[in-house]
């Protein structure tokens, strides 16, 4: 027979459970106004009134936004940019890092102190600046990809993963005749799954909601990412960068507006990351054991 040893709650146990509780759902109360406010219909919506749901249920803030070449375009330009930079972060993250591993490459303690050199020292917004400016990307969508490749923490932590990967599997797959560079796609990358995963969401998000960079390198508002679209929306509540009527109809409470493109902007990220939370943290905890 087999006896399973449950631990018994505490007084203390039931306080931080009932704290925690009680915060998480403080934390979702905002979540819910945004969610009811951009569903509310725009003839029954009354400003400044709480609102935890609609009064009444409409579809027309989102319909409005989904019909405007504004968000249209804001959201092109950021799933472009979400995909390419994610895309090239990984490759150049990984391959640099491989690299890295190997302690018979030319000047590999060279490169190794450069990057590690850059977790400790930032060049600043300035010199960034001239550096794009220089390399003509500004008001370009390649300003917010080139200058980010990769960075030295990634960097690091794919070099730990991957030196956990045992020496045997690639001295194996020599002897039956591969290069270096099938080891890497048929030997190393296979493997390194949970760590691609991983990384690819903190690539993917990172680039999604670039804010940040997109307000210095893009002053062209044809070229906005989402993030600023919304920010002009919700910080400066001004709604004239998408203000156009939907069949003929007036346009829908500002209010509204901000709040369903706020839903919309955080959806694809919200649907994507439950498909990855498993590697997500496998990734990050292999990147930490050597083995």
């Amino acid at each position: 027979m087999s006896y399973v040893h449950t631990k018994r709650l505490t007084a203390g146990d039931y306080v931080n459970y009932s704290l925690l509780g009680l915060i998480s759902i403080i934390s979702l109360f905002p979540f819910f106004y945004v969610l009811s406010i951009s569903f509310t219909d725009p003839g029954a919506y009354v400003p400044f009134k709480f609102y935890l749901f609609p009064e009444k249920w409409s579809l027309y803030s989102y319909r409005y936004i989904l019909s405007t070449n504004s968000f249209i375009n804001s959201f092109k330009s950021t799933v472009f940019i979400t995909v390419a930079g994610t895309v090239l972060n990984v490759l150049f993250t990984f391959t640099m890092a491989y690299g890295l591993t190997k302690k018979w490459v030319p000047g590999r303690n060279i490169f190794l102190g450069v990057v590690i050199v850059t977790l400790f020292f930032n060049a600043g917004v300035i010199p960034n600046y001239l550096v794009v400016k220089n390399m003509g990307l500004l008001n370009s969508y390649w300003s917010l990809i080139w200058p980010s490749l990769t960075n030295a923490w990634s960097l690091v932590v794919v070099k730990s993963f991957m030196e956990s990967i045992h020496s045997e599997l690639e001295d194996a797959a020599k002897i039956d005749g591969c290069s270096d560079l099938a080891v890497f796609w048929r030997i190393v990358i296979p493997l390194s799954m949970p760590a691609i995963a991983a990384f690819t969401l903190f690539f993917a998000v990172g680039h999604w909601n670039t804010y940040f960079n997109a307000l210095i390198y893009i002053s062209d508002t044809k070229k906005w990412t989402l993030q600023l679209l919304v920010k002009q929306l919700v910080i400066e509540g001004d709604a004239s960068g998408v203000a156009q009527t939907l069949d003929n109809d007036a346009a829908p409470p500002v209010e509204t507006i901000r709040m369903a493109s706020i839903v919309l902007a955080m959806l694809p990220i919200l649907v994507i990351y439950p498909f990855l939370q498993k590697y997500f943290a496998k990734g990050v905890m292999l990147g930490s054991i050597k083995g």
